[in-house]
């Protein structure tokens, strides 16, 4: 299993989608959350969708592998999601943010850890405005929490710096590949 994090608008989705174009053997888990979707994004695909006292009852019942509340909103890591992708031989990719990275390497310490980051913070501002999907609010408080973010960056065993995607993308094929072989 393999957790990728970084701050909203450092590329994660980007990157992990061309690993799994490169990788047939890669299988990412949908996360759930609160928050709604954005143009384009389609229920099952990016996230189960699901109002706040459905997620919080799957909380309640042991549903999730992980969860946190962050910018307002529940996000979470189904354990029927992630069993049912190692169940079918894939290596597995958690996109999840900074809490739950580290819930989950504290339940499977075996979780290989990669962070991704932005070139600058100036960059990932840039980035979260040109998305045009939220306030100038909600922007400066992912800025602050990216903050965060990026000084626990040395908690993982790997840092990757997006400043080209597909550079990124190689470098976490790379990663993968080199677990695959035990080294």
């Amino acid at each position: 299993m393999f957790v990728i994090s970084g701050p909203s608008g450092a590329g994660k989705g980007t990157v992990i989608a061309l690993v799994k174009r490169r990788l047939g053997h890669v299988a990412t888990s949908v996360s759930a959350t609160t928050r709604a979707p954005r143009p384009g994004e389609q229920d099952g695909r990016e996230y189960h969708f699901v109002d706040r006292e459905s997620f919080e009852r799957g909380v309640a019942a042991g549903e999730f592998l992980e969860w946190v509340e962050y910018s307002g909103n529940l996000y979470g890591t189904l354990r029927s999601e992630v069993r049912s992708k190692l169940a079918g031989g894939d290596d597995v990719i958690l996109e999840i943010e900074l809490v739950g990275a580290r819930t989950v390497r504290a339940a499977l310490p075996e979780a290989i850890a990669v962070f991704i980051a932005p070139p600058t913070m100036a960059e990932l501002s840039q980035r979260l405005r040109g998305r045009g999907t939220e306030a100038d609010e909600a922007i400066a408080r992912r800025l602050r929490i990216a903050e965060t973010e990026v000084a626990a960056a040395g908690e993982f065993e790997h840092v990757v710096i997006n400043e080209d995607a597909g550079r990124a993308a190689d470098q976490v094929v790379a990663i993968i590949e080199d677990r695959r072989k035990g080294t």
